[in-house]
């Protein structure tokens, strides 16, 4: 890890001791917010330092806690709390349905400071005794036990994409490395992944270079085609990693059937069979005699297939697809013209117009849609009417100048009657509406509240519609079929979160909802910086979803973007 990755992590800890320990809430806040901003900087933030410039985000007392960790290599403040709290705690308050304040009642009460004990207390039933502890506060509590069960199992590939592209750009520096890719479930694009499947080609023993990487931990097994280990990642979590050898002969077809669903493997070999052919990792064979097998597009050639991308490979009728050649041109990362929401400082955001437009010329973006909280979500920022007034204008003024066209948008509250946080006179000024939910009662179903938003002309799009959060949420309870109808009835787009702790909608949604006839946008949700990085998760998981540039509003010129808005605008208007 950098130094921005290791104080971001830090400054987390340092939040999470005080909020445990009962500290002010502005203070806690602040280190959450730092360590929001330091993961987001495009430069380590020794640049920064050295340069005495001013980092939005981080005030005077952070700053030296920064200089601090620079000229020592550690923060007093921090061990000073490490040293107060077990550290089990932390990995306590790392459980959905626990926070800092449950984790120090269980903690006062039950001197729960392990998962162990966390367990053994539930059982006990002893919790009830404590006020503030029902059955339903309980019962979230066992299955936030078991989400985080998973977790440990499983990773969200956001949260471990980066670490296994270093790794795979490592294996490639090796010398007489022909060729690295990473193949299975990392490959297919799915949001999460137990382990990971790297094959490599080379003439040459290499199994000392390959192990000679400073975060493996463990090695499980080292033979003359396969090497597994333990692998440390940016968050310290282990991951099984197995390195398979592959002779170049042989490339294309184990990079299929290391990279296919299991079911998806399973149907290509009955295929061959039915071709008189037999299809395994070493080759395509017919009288075993090698037919094929050097790369995916000669196997496929050779059965008569349309190629078919990594990321579909799932057995979902993609062979049925690709033996009539019918798989569409799927959208891909050139595509993108802008992304359709970023927050910057106006609310929980931590950039600026200036640091927005500079990440979007790096993607050669036409527009960036500014997506800011509305009033009533607090905890996000949200702008009360005025502030959104003085935003806008100021926005109006940036655009002037700039290079990069800022779309005067808002991520609006829907509100728990279907109404919206704003007027229709303030809603008809913008640019964009992205209208969403995030304050949903336990077992609520909100698909009244969405068809109520949905009347509303000046909805644009549904932002991150099920509300679910890859590991740690399951989706809101809702009617999606009553939803897409709407959708797709009133021309209202249905958004791509791609921010990696979303992915909503998910591809089963989207292939779902593209039967509706709905369009699709692909948004960020970037916070900081770092956050546009994540436009690539959209992409493929739009890629999953058989989507094509034109299923995505995003793939529009600016000119079109905002005319096809109008026109939608305009339709809802005059037909309802």
């Amino acid at each position: 890890m950098n130094n921005n990755q290791i104080l971001a992590k830090i400054f987390e800890e340092i939040a999470d001791a005080l909020e445990f320990l009962g500290d002010n809430p502005f203070r806690v806040r602040a280190y959450r917010t730092a360590a929001n901003v330091l993961e987001g900087l495009p430069e380590d933030i020794s640049v920064y330092i050295n340069r005495n410039e001013k980092i939005y985000g981080i005030g005077e007392e952070l700053r030296e806690k920064i200089i601090e960790f620079l000229n020592t290599g550690k923060i007093k403040k921090h061990e000073e709390l490490l040293s107060k709290i077990p550290r089990g705690i932390f990995e306590i308050m790392k459980i959905p349905y626990i926070g800092p304040k449950t984790a120090k009642l269980l903690y006062d009460y039950f001197n729960v400071d392990s998962i162990e004990k966390l367990k053994k207390v539930l059982e006990s039933g002893q919790l009830l005794k404590i006020r503030g502890f029902g059955i339903k506060k309980i019962e979230n509590i066992k299955k936030g036990l078991e989400l985080y069960k998973k977790l440990s199992e499983r990773f969200a590939i956001g949260e471990v994409y980066q670490d296994i592209i270093n790794l795979k750009n490592y294996l490639s520096s090796i010398e007489g490395v022909e060729k690295v890719e990473v193949a299975g479930s990392f490959r297919r694009f799915k949001e999460t992944i137990g382990d990971v499947d790297i094959l490599i080609c080379s003439k040459r023993d290499i199994s000392e270079e390959i192990l000679k990487h400073p975060r493996i931990v463990e090695v499980i097994n080292k033979g003359e085609t396969k090497i597994s280990f333990l692998y440390e990642l940016s968050n310290h979590r282990l991951i099984q990693v197995d390195i398979r050898i592959i002779e170049e002969k042989s490339w294309g077809s184990a990079l299929m059937y290391f990279t296919g669903s299991k079911e998806h493997n399973i149907l290509m070999r009955d295929l061959a069979i039915e071709k008189g052919y037999k299809l395994n990792e070493y080759g395509l064979f017919k009288d075993e005699i090698y037919i094929a097998g050097k790369t995916e597009e000669e196997v496929f050639e050779k059965l008569n297939l349309q190629y078919i991308p990594p990321e579909i490979r799932e057995a979902r009728g993609e062979i049925e697809l690709a033996k009539n050649f019918k798989i569409p041109k799927l959208i891909e990362l050139e595509d993108i013209k802008g992304d359709l929401q970023v927050h910057s400082k106006y609310s929980d955001g931590v950039m600026d117009f200036w640091e927005i437009e500079a990440e979007a010329l790096k993607l050669n973006y036409e527009y960036v849609a500014i997506t800011d909280h509305s009033k009533s979500l607090k905890v996000a920022g949200g702008m009360e009417t005025e502030d959104l007034i003085r935003r806008n204008e100021e926005i109006k003024k940036f655009n002037k100048s700039s290079r990069v066209k800022l779309l005067i948008s808002a991520e609006v509250e829907i509100l728990n009657d279907g109404s919206l946080d704003y007027p229709d006179e303030i809603l008809k000024e913008l640019d964009l509406v992205l209208a969403s939910i995030h304050n949903v009662k336990k077992d609520e179903d909100i698909t009244e509240r969405y068809l109520k938003a949905m009347d509303n002309p000046y909805v644009d799009i549904i932002a991150h519609p099920t509300g679910r959060l890859v590991i740690s949420r399951e989706p809101y309870k809702m009617d999606l079929d009553k939803i897409f109808k709407k959708a797709s009835e009133r021309k209202i787009v249905l958004e791509i979160n791609a921010h990696y702790n979303r992915l909503d909608l998910n591809d089963l949604n989207i292939l779902k909802a593209k039967q509706y006839g709905i369009k699709f946008s692909i948004g960020t949700d970037a916070h900081n910086r770092a956050g546009f990085s994540m436009i690539l998760f959209g992409v493929k998981l739009a890629r999953k979803g058989l989507l094509t540039k034109d299923d995505v509003i995003n793939t529009l010129s600016l000119n079109e973007l905002l005319s096809y808005i109008k026109l939608c605008r305009e339709y809802r208007k005059s037909k309802f």
